[in-house]
């Protein structure tokens, strides 16, 4: 790999050095539904892969314990990692501090390339820095779509969440909806943040934020239910993940609230909820397609030189409507964990 890369913004001196909590190959926490390793070399088949010299790529997400969403952005990465001969390190934590920590992990164990989610941005800033000054190529997904390019990354694969909540604000008044609580399960997450404001700008009628503890679903529950309970004029409950919006279907019926219920986000218990009518609908940003992009782009870039986007614009992965209409030819993806 071309170790003479430098990211295209003013190169980052780091204030203070980073602690490592562990090293990278048994950094991480489990996932949610799997309990999966922090470390796992990708598995699958041979047939297609690349014969390029092996490469080893860090993965860290800013994943809280629980939430499935993360397991659909990994199982596109390790596709990816498969057919790339790539051994792939995961990583995550939803504190950003660790996050940042983790990074610095994989840069001390030199790996050839490293994809990041950008949750809390501020907090990125100055290993991102260490990582493109170590020569390190450093791509973004999910989280960041503001601030990947003044950190130096050199692409980006996600949606614009501002965007996905501008749509959702504007289907909500196509729905009829007068007043919504919009739902946010981690504070100082600036997606979450901009999926919200999103639906406040477009949207006709009242909105609110309601904050809840994402990592205790009893809470989260119990919270919601509480709002709903308080203000029965609230006719829509916005949910900005799968698990959210399922906690959502039994608060509304706990509060017996009338509160149709709209979400970011799928997996196969959420396909079959929207299947049912009791979500009304979802909006999908494809996170095994934002996995798979990322590493299959560090690959390209060491192989290739290429770059997405030319590494001046974004790759988009969403926003897309799941519905009723819709929702049976999702389902049958989303129940193999790539939608």
């Amino acid at each position: 790999m071309d170790r003479t890369f430098r990211p295209r913004s003013r190169r980052i001196t780091p204030l203070v050095a980073l602690t490592a909590a562990a090293l990278l190959l048994s950094a991480g926490c489990s996932s949610g539904s799997g309990g999966k390793k922090a470390e796992e070399s990708a598995g699958g088949g041979t047939a297609g892969k690349a014969n390029t010299p092996r490469m080893t790529v860090a993965l860290v997400t800013h994943q809280p314990p629980g939430d499935t969403f993360w397991d659909i952005v990994r199982k596109g990465a390790e596709a990816a990692a498969a057919k790339d001969n790539i051994r792939l390190v995961y990583s995550n934590s939803p504190n950003a501090g660790d996050q940042a920590n983790l990074v610095q992990n994989a840069v001390d164990q030199k790996v050839d390339g490293i994809a990041v989610t950008l949750a809390k941005p501020g907090a990125m800033k100055a290993v991102v820095g260490r990582s493109t000054s170590a020569g390190i190529p450093v791509v973004g997904l999910n989280s960041g779509l503001s601030d990947w390019k003044k950190l130096g990354l050199m692409e980006f694969f996600g949606q614009d969440e501002t965007v996905a909540g501008e749509a959702l604000g504007k289907r909500l008044n196509a729905e009829g909806a007068k007043k919504a609580v919009c739902v946010i399960q981690e504070q100082g997450n600036v997606g979450l943040t901009q999926r919200c404001d999103g639906v406040k700008k477009t949207f006709g009628g009242t909105t609110e934020n309601l904050y809840v503890n994402g990592t205790d679903m009893p809470s989260v529950k119990s919270t919601i239910t509480a709002k709903l309970k308080r203000d029965s004029a609230i006719d829509y409950v916005v949910a900005l993940g799968a698990p959210y919006a399922l906690t959502a279907v039994q608060s509304v019926s706990d509060a017996g609230s009338k509160a149709k219920i709209a979400t970011f986000d799928l997996n196969k218990d959420l396909t079959g909820a929207i299947d049912k009518g009791t979500i009304q609908f979802a909006v999908d940003q494809q996170p095994y397609l934002q996995g798979y992009l990322a590493i299959d782009s560090l690959w390209l870039y060491k192989n290739n030189g290429n770059y997405s986007g030319g590494g001046e614009q974004p790759v988009l992965t969403g926003p897309a409507f799941v519905d009723k209409g819709n929702v049976g030819t999702v389902a049958g993806f989303a129940a193999k964990g790539t939608r």
